[in-house]
Parts: structure tokens; sequence; C-alpha cells
């Protein structure tokens, strides 16, 4: 399947878990947020799954295990083993094993998902600098992770040991909002260091080999809400993404991407994947029209007309966004057009 990264969002006639094997979920925003299931999630992943679309989970959250995600998800109501969880915890892990010794040790900067992740490469965790580690590692520690932690990166690498981090996400998504991620964590040790490290997670490309060495993915569709790191490493992956509106991502955000940055296809959760995709049809001078809806770009504003499916009408203002006016005419006055679909 050929990625779409131009001036529309890509239509398919077949349902999307027909037309691809595997589906590289994220989980925070996608399937749940702050623990509990996202609306349509399980029953939309039951049903893929039941059709022959194989789900894998991916996640650049480095806490927990993938035993852990699995028991989680299992609980939730979709069935999941650890085999079908990725991490960046694991990503990281086979990155600092490639460049380290094998047995050496590794000061832990985050949680046991981490832990897990090095003794699988025959790494040895430590907690202190003055353990002799041969690497740090950053992997999001939670909210109750102590300040001393970051002190204690900053005292080994202060000595010259190489850095990595699992993701830099600057937020996570929970049940009261939106909270730091892992790169808010990273910023506080790169600010007293001065130092920059490996970072393995999405959208680099350390995941997603990890991803396809653990799923044999042939035909795979990355599925994620944040443009940053799920849509931008399908990107770099060269493969299929969907964008579900159920997290960081909202309409004007997605409307000013830019190329790397733009998904293939875009639903509001997902049950996107149980469906077709509309084609979005026309162009910049005539207006780009999705279902009952057509947008085109006026002088100083994005005009919509038309009724019907507010996604419809979303996907119609990508067109005329992503075509006619770059960035700039993505802002202006965008979010009178999105108040008209409801987004």
């Amino acid at each position: 399947m050929s990625r779409s990264v131009g001036t529309r969002p890509a239509g398919s006639g077949r349902t999307l878990s027909e037309a691809y094997d595997t589906a590289l979920l994220d989980l925070d925003g996608v399937v749940y947020a702050g623990g509990s299931a996202i609306a349509h999630a399980v029953e939309s992943l039951t049903a893929a799954r039941d059709g022959g679309m194989r789900l894998a989970y991916v996640t650049n959250n480095a806490l927990r295990t993938p035993d852990t995600v699995a028991a989680h998800l299992t609980e939730l109501g979709t069935a999941t083993d650890a085999a079908d969880v990725i991490t960046s915890a694991q990503a990281v892990a086979r990155l600092i094993a490639e460049q380290v010794p094998s047995g050496a040790r590794v000061l832990v900067i985050g949680g046991d998902g981490l832990r897990v992740a090095l003794r699988e490469r025959d790494l040895e965790p430590v907690e202190s600098a003055d353990d002799d580690p041969a690497a740090v590692v950053q992997g999001f520690g939670g909210p109750e992770l102590p300040w001393g932690r970051f002190a204690e990166a900053c005292y080994a690498i202060a000595r010259g040991v190489p850095w990595y981090a699992s993701n830099t996400d600057l937020t996570i998504p929970g049940a009261r909002g939106i909270a730091p991620g892992n790169g808010a964590a990273v910023e506080v040790v790169r600010i007293a260091t001065g130092a920059e490290p490996q970072v393995a997670g999405k959208p680099l490309p350390p995941m997603h080999r990890e991803t396809i060495l653990r799923t044999g993915a042939r035909r795979p569709l990355v599925v994620g809400d944040r443009l940053d790191t799920d849509i931008e490493g399908a990107f770099n992956g060269e493969v299929d993404s969907l964008l579900v509106l159920t997290g960081v991502t909202d309409g004007a955000q997605l409307l000013a991407a830019p190329p790397q940055h733009r998904p293939t296809y875009v639903d509001a959760d997902l049950r996107g994947l149980l469906t077709g995709q509309p084609e979005v049809t026309g162009d910049a001078d005539e207006g780009f029209r999705c279902g009952g809806w057509t947008a085109t770009a006026g002088a100083d504003r994005l005009e919509l007309e038309g009724d019907g499916a507010a996604l419809d009408g979303l996907r119609a203002l990508c067109g005329t966004a992503w075509t006619a006016g770059g960035e700039e005419a993505c802002r202006l006055d965008s979010g009178k057009a999105l108040a008209r679909l409801g987004l």
C-alpha cells in the first residue's frame, strides 16, 4: 500500500481491517485514556481481530512491561498476549545493546518497563551513577518519579556516560487531561547537562524497526492520535496511517499539519478500522469535496459549504488547507470552519 502525505486524505473502498494485515496501534489516547477504555475501542478492536486483522500495540510509554499492558488490555475486554505489545523500552534496550558490551550496567531513570527490557537484552539495570554504568537510559517513570532521579542521570552524564531516552513525547493524555510526558523530563536533564540523548521511540527508526522485527507485518497500518509521533513515525517508515481524534490532536492541528504529519486516513475513533474511507475529490481551484461538503480557500479564510457527516467536512478542509495555502491558510479563520462541524 502506498502512503498518502500529499494534498488530501486517501480513500479506501475496502474496510481498513481488510486492506491491511496488521494494525500498529498506539495506546494512550487511542485505546485508553487514564486507564479506561475509550468509547468504541474494545468493540472495534474485537471486530477487526475477528475479521482476520492482527492487532499489535505500539507505545512510547516505557513505564509498564508488555505483560502488564497485555493484562490491562485483556481486562478492558480485548484479549492480548505480551508478544502483541511493543514498547519504546524494548526499542531503546536494543539500541543500547548494540553499543555496549553484553552484561553492561545501565543506569535506569524510569520504571519497570525499562528494567525488564534491559534484562531481555542481557544488560544489568542499576540505580546510581556510582554503580559504574556504561549507559544512562531515561523513560517515563510516572507522576511519582522522584526529582532526585534526574540528578542521578546528570551526575553520570557529566562523567561522560552516554545517555539514551525511550522517547521524547512532551505530553501524555490521562483521565483528567493532558499531563507532562517523558519528553518534559528529558528536557530537565538536557537543560542541566547540555547533553543530547539518543532517542529510540516514535517517530524515529529504532521504534519502527523494533515493531517490524517483533510483528513481521507485511501490510501495516499505523493507528495513532499524535501527529508528531504516530503519524510522523509512519511517514518515516513509509507506511500508511490512520489518525483518530480521541487523543491530543484536534482539527485545527490537523489542518496545519506539514507533509510529514499528514495521515493517510482520518476518523473519529477506532470504528474507522471497520469502514471504508470516503474519497476526497476536487482541486484547489474548484474546491475539495467529501460527502456533502465542499471546502475552498478564500483570500483570508477557509470556506466550507454543505451538510452531512462532520468528518467528511474535515477531510474536505484538509484537502484545501494542505494544498491551496499551506500552513498560514490553515490558520486563517479555520476555527470558524471547524465550528460548523462541531470540531
